[in-house]
């Protein structure tokens, strides 16, 4: 099926040309957009809107649990977050609770910005020391 939105189609190249720490990150963005959006829909009163978003970052969460590599130490930790953040999510949908959405914004933004070093670092160390011997 073509796409005929640029917009669309720039998007489905970035994903499917990222590689796995890219995705990684883009998953957090896209959970912080739609946790925004719940917490701007709860201020209009708009019910099905703040479901709709929260239920989006539930998803997302969820896939970064189904990502983890529960082999290393790191990522059982990292699964207890986010099953709590998922739980909190959940909450927040329940009782609308905006204070809620900014805990777990917080984290997510934690994560998100200590995976985006990761990537930095990855990639000074790939291409920074690559003439080095």
């Amino acid at each position: 099926m073509a796409l005929n939105n640029p917009y669309q189609a720039y998007q489905q190249n970035s994903v499917s040309t990222a590689s796995p720490g890219e995705l990684t990150m883009m998953l957090y963005n896209g959970c912080l957009k739609f946790i925004r959006q719940a917490d701007k829909a709860i201020e209009l009163s708009n019910i099905e809107e703040k479901n709709t978003n929260l239920i989006k970052a539930q998803k997302i969460i969820t896939e970064l649990m189904v990502t983890l590599n529960m082999e290393l130490d790191v990522s059982q930790n990292m699964m207890v977050m986010y099953d709590y953040m998922n739980n909190r999510l959940i909450e927040a949908n329940l009782k609308s609770d905006r204070e809620i959405l900014k805990e777990v914004e917080g984290y997510v933004t934690e994560f998100r910005d200590a995976w985006k070093q990761v990537i930095q670092t990855a990639r000074q160390q790939q291409h920074g020391l690559g003439g080095q011997a």
